[in-house]
């Protein structure tokens, strides 16, 4: 009996041993994966934060080209106006010259179309894009005229039922990532009239095939014209191009075709609905909503007379306009006197918006919509009680609309502004949403009355992204949809798409775009996301190095070098604006002394920018550096024909111009000298894209700051 109880003892023990053992590996295990996911969440965080300061920065650039338009002088009258140049129109006549006179070689081995477009035409262009072709520009040219056909047929709002498909797939931003819509298409199906679709807006900028993703997008929406519909976000803006990337990648791909392809764009873009509602009861928009947001408005207004958000909005100008028909859009001319230029002369400042014909029939993409369903408005709230069995369009000439001039509101613009660019909060309230620089912070409260107000059920978006892929928030009444996959480095988050069902109840499919990272652990995938996050919050305190500099020694008159921690968290925030945990993030940017204080030089240690001109004085580089991307933009808007090269006054008198707007003080004798140094060959030309590319943040000494 002893010996019995003995051995019993001993096993007891060793199962107690073994339970505490697995105890201490789940405590250990779930402590490991805990601060793997806070290094994600601060990761993405970073990246999120340089996203939207990003925004801002273009969102501010409104406001330098209304100075341009109150304080541009032209030097003689071969020169364009400005208007023209930061806002270029085409007619349609030309681009009807360009389908006619574009010739596809024979040497040509990629797809090829024939209007109208059949399904067979929308397998051919997938795989030809699986296979990295491009479509010859003149199928482009053709596309782009055949899709702004069918837009300017569709509703400010369109109306969708469930009643007659089992479900309805909804897609957030897509960003040029043709392998994420690949996948969708491969998981889910392709459009067709059992399996429509709702993409929501940002189909292109930051990924390589943003135009396969609107060729594929658009050809879809003219074989399936019911069936797959398009809302437009605020990535869809000819000026936001500019900045990423999608732009260059048309030049590029089409070259000499590019500004036809771009300027058609520009129009195309104009005539994208600007929200779905499905069931009159679930609200579809890019960004969110205000506590103004206004949908009977937004469904009645001209929406194609927004063109970029960033244009400026001519509250007070005279406007003369002409009838034409039954045209929705009216030809307007504006004239405004300009204030005194730099070079002290008057001027007078012309712009002229193109007249847009009616819409033509349809043709066979009106076989499935009924003569006698015309839909104007039929909001919730409005007495709409019916469902509807299938999308509604206008007819051609049948809309009257509260605004007869051509020329934007500010309502409007801030009405539309607030759909594309707004973000939820958890708490109550609507506040200006500083961290873009446009739209809207709305809470649960504005969501509630929102929804009450048109008796509306739920609020899908897109605009953020979220590590998976989606995020539901204001007590379920508010859904974010995101399906970029590895949206800001590989791996850094997933993608994801709502099927929505008659129920009205969201099922959420997730997915990721899978290369390197199928073969890294979880532990070298987070490492490698932090580390990219980190560089471009280190190139980010290298930009602004004279101000950190200035904040650090308001901490340090002594001149030390060394400051406390909260010190340094301080100043980084007060400069950079981030709204960060700097105290978190220290450790990975800056060192420390024996005595636990920050040496705040060394935030800059591991960088340096590579000088193309020795000669240029350090903190003219410094200002390139941080101001590069809107230089960009400026340029390449008077560089019209996007070769690359601009003159050497346009160089001086821009330049010149951005430093009066932005209180910078760079003197006009360093601009000069800049001018002459960069222009290599003195042929009075500037190879600006070039001149912009030497000027980069690079790193010194390697990866100093990896471990």
């Amino acid at each position: 009996m002893g010996c019995g109880t003995s051995i019993t003892t001993r096993r007891v023990n060793k199962s107690e041993r073994a339970i505490k053992a697995a105890v201490l590996i789940q405590r250990w295990y779930r402590s490991y994966m805990a601060r793997l996911e806070m290094r994600r969440r601060y990761a993405l965080s970073i990246f999120q934060s340089i996203e939207y300061a990003e925004e801002q920065a273009q969102l501010q650039l409104s406001k330098f080209f209304t100075f341009m338009l109150d304080h541009f002088t032209k030097a003689n009258e071969t020169h364009p106006d400005v208007s023209s140049n930061f806002f270029p129109t085409t007619s349609d006549y030309t681009m009807r010259e360009y389908e006619q006179t574009i010739e596809v070689p024979a040497s040509y081995y990629g797809p090829h179309l024939c209007f109208p477009l059949t399904v067979a035409d929308t397998d051919v262009l997938l795989q030809a894009f699986k296979h990295r072709q491009h479509l010859h520009a003149r199928y482009v040219l053709q596309l782009l005229h055949e899709t702004r056909k069918v837009l300017q047929q569709m509703p400010n709002i369109t109306h969708l039922s469930t009643s007659y498909t089992k479900e309805i797939t909804i897609c957030g931003d897509l960003h040029g990532k043709l392998d994420d819509l690949l996948l969708i298409f491969y998981k889910n199906g392709l459009p067709s009239e059992e399996n429509p679709y709702i993409f929501n807006g940002d189909f292109v900028d930051r990924g390589k095939n943003s135009i396969e993703i609107l060729i594929i997008l658009f050809a879809f929406l003219l074989v399936y014209p019911n069936h797959l519909h398009l809302n437009r976000g605020n990535h869809e803006d000819h000026i936001m191009n500019l900045r990423y990337g999608f732009t260059k990648e048309v030049m590029k791909k089409y070259q000499c075709y590019g500004t036809a392809i771009l300027h058609l764009l520009e129009d195309v873009y104009s005539w994208l609905p600007l929200a779905t509602i499905i069931d009159s009861k679930v609200l579809i928009l890019h960004g969110g909503i205000s506590d103004t947001t206004d949908l009977n408005f937004l469904n009645l207004f001209q929406r194609n007379k927004l063109k970029s958000v960033l244009r400026p909005v001519k509250s007070n100008a005279e406007t003369v306009c002409k009838p034409r028909g039954a045209s929705l859009v009216e030809t307007c001319s504006h004239r405004t006197e300009a204030t005194k230029s730099l070079s002290g002369q008057d001027i007078s400042l012309k712009e002229a918006t193109r007249s847009t014909s009616a819409p033509s029939k349809r043709r066979r993409y009106s076989r499935d919509v009924s003569d006698g369903k015309e839909h104007l408005g039929n909001l919730p709230g409005r007495g709409s009680s019916s469902l509807l069995p299938e999308v509604q369009y206008l007819k051609p000439g049948s809309v009257t609309t509260p605004h007869t001039s051509s020329e934007l509101t500010t309502k409007e613009w801030k009405q539309v502004v607030d759909i594309l660019w707004s973000d939820p909060k958890h708490q109550n309230g609507c506040t200006p949403n500083k961290f873009r620089g446009g739209g809207c912070y709305f809470g649960p409260d504005v969501t509630a009355r929102l929804l009450r107000r048109y008796n509306l059920k739920m609020l899908i978006r897109s605009h953020e992204c979220k590590q998976d892929g989606y995020e539901i928030s204001h007590n379920g009444k508010v859904i974010t949809i995101f399906s970029a996959s590895n949206y800001y480095a590989e791996g850094s988050n997933r993608g994801a798409y709502i099927k929505l069902n008659p129920d009205l109840i969201p099922r959420f499919v997730q997915y990721q775009v899978s290369k390197s990272t199928r073969k890294e652990t979880l532990h070298q995938r987070v490492t490698a996301i932090e580390l990219s996050a980190l560089r471009c919050l280190r190139e980010k305190l290298y930009t602004h190095k004279s101000e950190l500099i200035a904040a650090f020694r308001q901490y340090d008159p002594n001149y030390t070098g060394k400051i406390s921690p909260g010190e340094w968290a301080s100043a980084v925030e007060s400069v950079l604006c981030l709204d960060l945990p700097w105290r978190t993030l220290r450790s990975r940017l800056v060192y420390l002394d024996q005595d636990g204080r920050v040496e705040y030089l060394s935030s800059f240690d591991n960088f340096e920018i590579q000088l193309p001109i020795k000669e240029v004085q350090p903190f003219l580089v410094e200002t390139l550096c941080r101001y590069k991307a809107d230089l960009e933009i400026i340029f390449n808007m008077i560089d019209k024909d996007h070769s690359g090269l601009i003159s050497v006054d346009e160089f001086r008198q821009t330049w010149k111009l951005f430093n009066l707007h932005l209180r910078i003080n760079v003197d006009d004798e360093s601009i000069d000298s800049l001018a002459r140094s960069i222009d290599f060959n003195k042929d009075g030309s500037i190879d600006f894209n070039e001149f912009l590319e030497a000027f980069n943040v690079v790193h010194k000494f390697g990866n100093k700051y990896n471990h």
